[in-house]
């Protein structure tokens, strides 16, 4: 016994202490394993399911994805199915990419690749890298939210909204159902009016409404004031500059819900034009770019030039006409005075139509838009130089001024 090693003397004690005993012998559970970090594999079925509830419109199985004991990340999973059924989303998919900051007693972020495509009104899908919020939850992964963390945040994918959608407009709102109803039927009167210019648009219009600014800056990936000064604005759905991203209107309801109903309405015919003209691509100066949607936007509306144009026509008052049209950077959505800029620019467009009549007006805005230069256009479509349109205009404004 003396030579015998101690782990042997350990084995022959624990045979020993068996034999003797009169009750079975059951061998110890291990311990139940724990995470202490993100658990892809199991977060990748989570967004396969994910797609699967969305193609299929399971919301019961969206709503089984979220903790068991988080009914708001419920309530958001199956708005998601509900906004995906009625807009009628197409080619839905949410590619796991990596976690991302800490991991958080069982709460984590991930990054994933999504794409998605409104079937009737977006030509290619849109893409974007979008935030996951995630938890374990035993044997799986749950979702608690999609969004949010300095990327593009799809409004669709943030939880119920009020969808509407016709063969011509589609319209999500994050508010009431008398919200959604207004928005729908200012979108669906937006139509008519830029196709009594532009006959030749047939492309469907899509308005998305976030709750707030705030929201609307997380929807965008927007740095925090960039549109607070701003009603709504045309760009792409995912932050895209390529051809083929899908290009919707997105309202700021801080600024619009302020607005009289006639202004409201001028402001989504005024973004369905840019729209129509496919203006989120376009490289011409933008006094031309926004005072032609302001022109489309309000040729019918039965409202005096001297209210339409009170700023800049308060400006000129104080400080004269401007010596040149306005430049791009005057546009720039934190500028003082930007409404005054806008009139400017609506001013010259509408009288630009004066001169050469509304199909000089769109040939014009076409040839620049196409890459010609202002100058030539101007001769070309409107018989008249840079310089002696720009004297009209500024006289213009004195004249109103006066």
């Amino acid at each position: 016994m003396a030579g015998l090693s101690l782990s042997l003397l350990v084995a022959v004690g624990v045979v020993t202490w068996l034999a003797v005993r009169d009750d079975p012998y059951v061998a110890p559970t291990p311990p139940a394993a724990t995470s202490s970090g993100p658990r892809p594999a199991l977060a990748t079925e989570a967004l396969r399911d994910l797609e699967r509830a969305v193609r299929t419109g399971d919301v019961d199985a969206a709503r089984a994805l979220a903790p068991a004991d988080d009914p708001a990340a419920a309530a958001r999973l199956a708005g998601i199915v509900a906004n995906a059924e009625a807009a009628h989303v197409r080619d839905f998919s949410l590619r796991y990419v990596d976690s991302e900051g800490a991991y958080d007693d069982g709460s984590w972020h991930a990054t994933a690749d999504a794409t998605w495509r409104f079937d009737g009104f977006d030509r290619a899908p849109a893409t974007a890298e979008v935030l996951l919020g995630l938890r374990d939850d035993g044997d799986r992964v749950a979702i608690t939210g999609i969004g949010g963390g300095g990327r593009v945040s799809p409004l669709w994918l943030s939880g119920p909204l009020q969808v509407h959608r016709t063969p011509r407009t589609l319209v999500l709102v994050d508010g009431s159902p008398q919200e959604g109803r207004e928005y729908a039927r200012r979108a669906a009167a937006a139509v008519p009016v830029v196709r009594r210019v532009l006959p030749d648009w047939h492309q469907g219009l899509v308005v998305e409404v976030p709750r707030s600014v705030d929201a609307l800056d997380r929807v965008l990936d927007a740095d925090p004031g960039t549109y607070d000064q701003i009603a709504a604005v045309t760009t792409s759905a995912d932050g895209q500059l390529t051809p083929q991203a899908p290009v919707h209107v997105f309202v700021n309801p801080d600024v619009y819900e302020s607005l009289e109903p006639t202004g409201a309405q001028v402001v989504l015919s005024h973004e369905a034009t840019h729209v129509a003209t496919g203006a989120f691509r376009s490289t011409m100066p933008l006094w031309i770019l926004e005072g032609f949607a302001d022109y489309v936007a309000l040729r019918d509306v039965p409202l005096p030039v001297r209210r339409s144009a009170a700023q800049v026509i308060a400006e000129v008052r104080q400080d004269g006409p401007p010596s040149a049209l306005p430049s791009d950077e005057e546009f720039g959505t934190r500028t003082p005075d930007l409404g005054a800029t806008y009139e400017s620019a609506w001013l010259a467009t509408r009288l630009l139509a004066e001169d050469a009549g509304q199909d000089g007006l769109v040939r014009f805005y076409r040839d620049v838009d196409g890459g010609r230069p202002v100058g030539p256009a101007l001769q070309a479509d409107a018989g008249v130089t840079l310089a002696a349109f720009t004297q009209q205009w500024r006289d213009l404004l004195q004249d109103l001024a006066g």
